[in-house]
């Protein structure tokens, strides 16, 4: 085997080898409108300078990034979409693509070749993933007034905006001085068809307790991070008890009248029906009374049957009293 073939299966190998070195993905993260790092991760062992090679860029569709032919920069390979938002940085042999967006995000790969005398030999590459964030904005509660008064029942909306990826959930936190409950409902979402980004946000009803102090929270859970994004705290106090409305004076007076009055009545009643009584018993026992004494005189009631018959029971009861009172004079005087 001749010099120039060992020479030239030796460089195979090590061609080979390289590339195999760098066939492992590299993971890469960029947040939205900054600047992205693609790695090429070249260790130059036999300190080729950059006159030597030729180092390029692409993305998943094959489109261009940036490419340093021979040491030059050589823009006529790129694509239009990336002219203007690449640098490259000779001493980590990385690529820096500013000002990502979401659409930057996918499968990148570095090539690098020797340029010798017989052509372009690849020596090195290396796949990088990148993904893009957009930071989400701190969620922000509205509360919606309430028609009722003295309802317990809070309705609220929760908002946040200019985020990626879309968010796993967001929820509601109440926490009192002794608990904290979660609220669940649906996730509203929607993605600019420029940007990308998303806009998310809930609306709930809940009741809360009137008697404690309440600190509400808007919880948004990121991803990948798992990351929990709180809303700044609404805090509402606990409702001091509702006092009875004061009487009013003329009501007082009314309520004292009446009271005043139903007493009177009810005297005036008592005493007439005790008056009544008394009335109806009186005559009866003074009837018995005359009749006892009567028999004692029964020639003079005879006297007094004869002058006046047609007399009711009650007048001849008190001319008995008389007789009998003339009766009394009589014997006392003898």
């Amino acid at each position: 085997m001749g010099l120039g073939c060992t020479m030239g299966l030796r460089n195979t190998l090590v061609v080979m080898a390289l590339l195999l070195s760098g066939a492992a993905s590299l993971e890469s993260q960029a947040f939205f409108n900054e600047t992205g790092d693609l790695p090429c991760h070249f260790s130059n062992s036999r300190n080729l300078s950059l006159d030597e090679l030729v180092i390029f860029w692409q993305d998943q569709n094959k489109l261009v990034l940036y490419e340093l032919y021979r040491g030059q920069e050589n823009p006529h390979n790129v694509h239009p979409k990336y002219i203007g938002r690449t640098s490259f940085d000779q001493d980590s042999w990385t690529l820096r693509l500013h000002n990502v967006q979401i659409k930057d995000k996918g499968s990148y790969q570095c090539f690098i070749h020797y340029k010798g005398p017989q052509g372009l030999v690849p020596i090195h590459q290396m796949s990088s993933d990148l993904s893009v964030l957009a930071n989400f904005s701190q969620p922000e509660i509205n509360l919606i007034p309430n028609q009722t008064e003295n309802s317990n029942i809070i309705n609220l909306t929760c908002l946040s905006t200019q985020g990626y990826p879309e968010p796993q959930r967001m929820y509601i936190l109440l926490k009192t001085k002794n608990s904290t409950t979660e609220y669940d409902t649906v996730m509203k979402k929607s993605q600019n068809n420029i940007t990308e980004l998303y806009n998310i946000s809930i609306s709930m009803s809940f009741s809360i307790p009137p008697e404690t102090n309440v600190s509400i929270f808007c919880v948004l859970q990121l991803e990948p991070t798992k990351t929990l994004l709180f809303s700044p705290p609404c805090n509402i106090d606990a409702k001091p008890p509702v006092p009875s409305p004061p009487v009013p004076d003329h009501i007082l007076w009314i309520a004292a009248l009446l009271v005043t009055l139903v007493v009177v009545c009810g005297m005036v009643f008592f005493l007439t029906l005790k008056k009544r009584k008394k009335q109806q018993a009186g005559p009866s026992k003074e009837c018995e009374t005359i009749k006892v004494e009567g028999t004692e005189s029964e020639q003079t009631e005879k006297r007094v049957e004869l002058q006046e018959p047609e007399r009711s029971d009650e007048a001849q009861c008190d001319i008995n009293v008389s007789e009998t009172a003339s009766r009394d004079k009589s014997a006392t005087h003898f």
